[in-house]
C-alpha cells in the first residue's frame, strides 16, 4: 500500500448530533440531485454517461443514508473530512462495508425486536417516559443490519459494465469505472470510449476489470493513466478517456483553504448568507487518442495509442445567490471555468425543527 493510501481521521470535522446528521445528509442528498439534473442539461456529459453518473451518484448516496442511520443514536460519531473534499471521511466507508461482513454476528449480538417493540410501548405509554438512547441505538442497529445492502455500499473501487458505445463515438466500447481518491477524499467517475481486437470481449473483461482495477483507481496524470491502461491491455485500443473529479462541496462542514470555500464560510459567518447555503465544483479531464504507433521488437510487438495533451474544464454549480457571491469574492476564479456558474436550487432548510 502506497503512502497516498493511508487514511487518517485527523482533518476531520465530526457529526455530534442528531441534527448534525440530519442537516448534513439533507444538504448532500439535495446537492447531488441537482447536480445530476444540472450535469444532464448542460450535456456536459452524453446521455449514456449521464445515466452511468447518476448510478455511481446512488451509491455514494445510499452509502451515506447508511452513515445517518448507523449513527443516529450511536455514541460514536462520523466524520466529514475537511479537506478540499466535504465528502464524508474514506474511513466512514470502510467501517461500512466491515460492519455488514459480519452483519449476523452482530444482528445476533442485539435484543430481538419484538422484545424491543413491547420495551417501548411499556416505557412511552404506560411508564410516560423517554426510551433511553441506548435502547434507541439498538433499534437503529436492527434497521442499519436488516436493510442496508452491502452491494450497494460505495467501495474505494467500483467497476461498471461493458457497453456498447453510442454512435459516433471515439471508440466501439465503452467501459466506466468509480474510485474514492484517499488523499482527496472525494470520488472520481471515468469513462473508457475503447476498440477491442478480438471477437469476444466479454472473453477478455476480466483482464480489463484487474488492469483498471490495478493502475485506474486514483487521482494521476490523466496521459499517465492512458499510457499505463494501453500497455497493459494490448488487446484494448483505448481511444477516449474522461475522469470527473466530484467535489469539492463548499459548505459550512468544510474547513479547507479553497477560495470559493472561502468565500461561503466567510459570508456565513456574517450572516450575509443562510448556514445552509453550498456549492460544487466539478472538474473534467478528457485525453484523446490521435493515431497508433507499433512499439517493441520483432516477437514483442505491440501497437499503442499517440496520446493528445489532456483537457481540463472546471465547474461550478450553485444557487443564484452564492454565484453572486463569487463573482463578487472569486472573481478570478469564475475567468478560469469552462463556461460561467451553472445555477441550480437553493436548499432550504427549517432548522427549529
Amino acid at each position: 500500500m502506497s503512502i497516498n493510501h493511508i487514511v487518517t481521521p485527523l482533518d476531520s470535522a465530526i457529526l455530534d448530533s442528531k441534527e448534525h446528521y440530519i442537516f448534513y445528509h439533507k444538504m448532500v442528498d439535495f446537492a447531488f440531485k441537482e447536480l445530476i439534473v444540472a450535469v444532464q442539461q448542460q450535456k456536459i456529459c452524453n446521455e449514456i454517461e449521464v445515466q452511468l453518473f447518476k448510478q455511481y451518484c446512488d451509491l455514494l448516496l445510499y452509502s451515506i443514508e447508511a452513515m445517518r442511520v448507523k449513527y443516529m443514536y450511536d455514541e460514536d460519531n462520523m466524520k466529514v473530512d475537511l479537506t478540499y473534499s466535504g465528502f464524508p471521511n474514506y474511513l466512514e466507508f470502510r467501517y461500512l462495508f466491515n460492519d455488514l461482513e459480519l452483519r449476523d454476528e452482530y444482528l445476533g449480538k442485539l435484543t430481538p425486536i419484538n422484545t424491543l417493540r413491547e420495551e417501548f410501548l411499556n416505557t412511552l405509554m404506560r411508564k410516560k417516559e423517554h426510551v433511553k438512547k441506548s435502547r434507541l441505538f439498538q433499534a437503529a442497529s436492527i434497521v442499519y443490519y436488516t436493510s442496508v445492502k452491502k452491494e450497494y455500499i460505495f467501495n474505494r473501487f467500483v467497476q461498471g459494465k461493458i457497453v456498447t458505445a453510442p454512435k459516433k463515438s471515439a471508440g466501439d466500447l465503452l467501459v466506466s469505472w468509480s474510485f474514492y481518491d484517499v488523499s482527496h477524499n472525494r470520488p472520481f467517475i471515468c469513462f473508457m470510449y475503447f476498440n477491442y481486437d478480438g471477437n469476444r470481449v466479454n472473453d477478455y473483461k476480466d483482464t480489463i476489470y484487474e488492469v483498471l482495477k490495478t493502475v485506474a483507481d486514483r487521482d494521476m496524470n490523466l496521459d499517465t493513466m492512458a499510457y499505463t491502461i494501453d500497455r497493459k491491455l494490448p488487446k484494448v485500443s483505448p481511444k477516449l478517456i474522461k475522469r470527473i473529479d466530484l467535489g469539492p462541496i463548499h459548505n459550512v462542514f468544510a474547513k479547507d483553504e479553497n477560495d470559493i470555500t472561502h468565500a461561503i464560510l466567510q459570508a456565513i459567518s456574517k450572516k450575509e448568507i443562510p448556514l445552509e447555503s453550498y456549492s460544487i465544483s466539478l472538474r473534467l479531464d478528457e485525453v484523446s487518442s490521435s493515431g497508433e504507433f507499433k512499439d517493441g521488437g520483432f516477437f514483442n510487438k505491440q501497437i499503442l495509442q499517440k496520446w493528445n495533451d489532456a483537457f481540463k474544464k472546471k465547474y461550478v454549480f450553485a444557487p443564484h445567490r452564492i454565484i453572486q457571491l463569487l463573482y463578487n469574492k472569486t472573481p478570478e476564479i469564475m475567468n478560469t471555468l469552462e463556461k460561467a456558474p451553472i445555477q441550480i436550487s437553493e436548499l432550504k432548510i427549517d432548522l427549529k425543527k
